[in-house]
């Protein structure tokens, strides 16, 4: 039995520093994917300055984030004293844990010829057990993102987040969580099962797509509903094509968000606001 589709959006332009981008989520119909309470799109663009100083520091707690560059650099920098750059197809993982201040420059990818830029970047929702743990970071290279080829020259599937087969990200579980990049050949198909009550979308950053029998555009943000049931993913076009599935189990505990900070009370975003104007989250220092 196939999935139903919940709803599908192309979400909210909004600004990060210099990036214009595409606000999938939170939306209008939806405030979480499984552990999942935040996406926003970097839709491909010519970047022609260099940019050095960062896009905006700013603080986070009690969440994850994650930043995926299908093509472009990305360096982080983090009050911790974490850095580290990734390139295209790399990840950027951050858990702020009881607090952080981060910032990141979003290039072009100077190993490669390209000028452009394409990303998306995630929160990902901490149990309430681990909102108060100390802040860490992970700088995953493409080459360290597993993958596996489908079978009669299909395309492959990317794991950044979770597990798929014989496949295991390197990024921690705190819940069944999953980010797949499946990347689907011209004429190609791909599909896969959910289990009952797992919550997941779909993302199409490249090229429609037919999603169970159903064709979403390019930019398309794709909900299904919680029955078990399998996802069809078909490119019916004479180009590849690339999608995002994400999410996992049901966050279950009470979710208050507010600004950079994702708690479970309102009194524990007054602490993340109040621990943050005293200075206790640290700061940036760069060594440049």
């Amino acid at each position: 039995m196939k999935k139903q589709t919940s709803f599908s959006t192309k979400g909210n332009s909004a600004d990060l520093g210099p990036l214009s981008i595409s606000r999938m989520l939170p939306n209008r119909y939806a405030d979480k994917v499984g552990p999942f309470v935040f996406l926003d799109y970097v839709a491909p663009a010519i970047k022609e300055i260099i940019t050095t100083n960062g896009m905006g520091a700013h603080p986070h707690r009690g969440i994850a984030t994650l930043t995926y560059v299908l093509q472009g650099e990305v360096e982080h920098f983090d009050s911790a004293g974490n850095t580290g750059k990734i390139h295209s197809g790399g990840a950027q993982w951050m858990k702020a844990g009881n607090g952080i201040i981060h910032d990141e420059n979003f290039n072009y990818d100077s190993q490669t010829d390209s000028k452009y830029i394409h990303g998306l970047q995630f929160w990902l929702n901490l149990p309430a057990k681990n909102k108060a743990e100390k802040p860490a970071h992970l700088a995953i290279q493409a080459n360290e993102v597993p993958i596996k080829t489908l079978p009669n020259e299909d395309g492959w599937i990317k794991v950044v987040v979770g597990k798929y087969e014989e496949l295991s990200s390197i990024i921690p579980n705190y819940s069944a969580q999953f980010l797949y990049h499946v990347h689907l050949n011209a004429g190609k198909q791909f599909s896969l099962e959910i289990k009952d009550k797992i919550e997941v979308a779909a993302f199409l950053p490249t090229q429609n797509a037919v999603l169970n029998d159903t064709e979403f555009q390019k930019g398309e943000f794709v909900e299904f509903d919680r029955e078990a049931g399998e996802i069809e993913l078909k490119n019916t076009s004479d180009v590849a094509i690339d999608i995002l599935l994400f999410g996992g189990e049901e966050y279950t505990e009470p979710i208050v968000a507010e600004g950079p900070f994702v708690m479970n009370t309102q009194g524990e975003i007054a602490d993340a606001y109040r621990d943050f104007y005293a200075g206790k989250y640290g700061k940036i220092k760069l060594t440049k």
